[in-house]
């Protein structure tokens, strides 16, 4: 089957989206107004806004393709119909020889995101020109292959999406659990405690990592003792990510920092609030100074009820949002977690709960492996199919 390189600018058209300043736009739709989109209206259809025809010349319809060059630069969206704004813009072809679908899988796959990447322009704030894409070269195989190709994929892709579904429903309904069972502590006529005083009664039981010159990252070593950071926690369950060990002889010196099975870790610097429950099979690790590290008295509060009022509970947020400080960094600091109000809650409550709870984790643990090996498989098919193979 003949298969033929060419670039996307030979085969189809960009056109850069326009800037409305809001006094130009409207919040309800009228006669002769177009739909003004922004990123966000390609994720949701929380933001509404309407503009006059006058910007016809720069419609997009549901058989363009959509491409942002700023925000989030190089992420593909199908068509709608509307006006785009000045951070997107319209890709447009000839559908009797291209297949829209194709090309959203090919433009979308991570071959040629990474092509992008390498070619996207600026420091912190990249940015991508949208002539840059058409020098860009892919696989165009006739229509009928490409359709073919495009209906494989998109099976494949609906099954990912599906997992994560499942996913976010698991989490959703175990808050929706926790809220019902301790949403509203005053009418149920619990005392009102505190971190510190829910955690065990010995020193040490609430820690921070090493500062300063305990610790300096010239003394990280390929394997070792694993040292926890922020990316242990930032999903909000535990979670390994970026690889720190130090040696046993530094260990020794800093052995005070240990993280013990069935802690509760909660980051103070940078992405505030998030929290993890340490699994029970931790190897030997101690903490840096960017989470707290809580051992609590299990016959006052288990780990799962605590991580769940972090993230759920109304009044701990709002706390968290009203304590943290910093102004260009958010922080938090050791006072003010250990003075975050918790509930008292009849242990039996709390057992019932965390039975709950680890059925619906040990669920979303399985659902994840499952994303895992369907991100995989459908990278591979994609690698496959754009070269000819699938």
């Amino acid at each position: 089957m003949s298969w033929s390189l060419v670039k996307l600018g030979d085969i189809c058209t960009t056109t850069q989206g326009v800037q409305i300043t809001k006094a130009n736009t409207k919040e309800e739709p009228y006669q002769g107004g177009y739909r003004y989109l922004y990123i966000a209206d390609f994720m949701s259809e929380k933001k509404l806004s309407f503009v006059d025809d006058e910007f016809d010349h720069k419609k997009v319809t549901s058989n363009d393709l959509v491409m942002a060059n700023t925000g989030s630069p190089g992420r593909v969206f199908k068509g709608k119909d509307g006006i785009l704004s000045n951070n997107l813009f319209k890709i447009s072809f000839d559908n009797n020889s291209v297949d829209r679908d194709y090309l959203y899988m090919m433009l979308s796959s991570n071959v040629f995101q990474s092509l992008l990447q390498k070619q996207m322009k600026g420091g912190i704030q990249k940015h991508l020109g949208h002539q840059t894409i058409s020098r860009q070269e892919i696989p165009l195989p006739p229509l009928e292959e490409q359709k073919r190709i495009a209906a494989i994929l998109d099976k494949a892709d609906a099954i990912r999406h599906k997992r994560q579904q499942a996913i976010q429903l698991a989490d959703d309904f175990l808050r929706s659990v926790f809220l019902d069972m301790f949403g509203d502590p005053k009418t149920k006529g619990w005392e009102i405690t505190t971190v510190e005083k829910v955690a065990e009664s010995i020193k040490g039981s609430m820690r921070t990592g090493p500062f300063g010159s305990q610790l300096l990252h010239s003394e990280f070593v390929e394997k070792g003792i694993a040292v926890l950071g922020i990316d242990n926690a930032v999903e909000n369950k535990f979670k390994w990510g970026k690889q720190r060990f130090i040696t046993e002889e530094k260990y020794q010196q800093l052995k005070r920092y240990t993280v013990k099975p069935d802690d509760v870790i909660i980051t103070i610097m940078g992405t505030c609030g998030r929290c993890a429950v340490v699994p029970e099979d931790i190897p030997t690790s101690i903490n840096t100074k960017h989470i707290c590290c809580i051992t609590l008295d299990k016959d006052k509060c288990l780990s799962s009820f605590l991580h769940s009022y972090f993230l759920y509970h109304p009044d701990c947020q709002k706390y968290l949002a009203t304590n943290t400080k910093g102004a260009i960094m958010a922080g938090l600091n050791m006072g003010i977690v250990k003075g975050i109000p918790v509930p008292l809650v009849p242990l039996n409550l709390q057992v019932k709960y965390d039975s709950m709870a680890r059925r619906l984790n040990g669920l979303s643990k399985e659902l994840s492996e499952h994303k895992g090996s369907g991100n995989s498989l459908f990278n591979s098919l994609s690698q496959k199919a754009f070269a000819g193979e699938l």
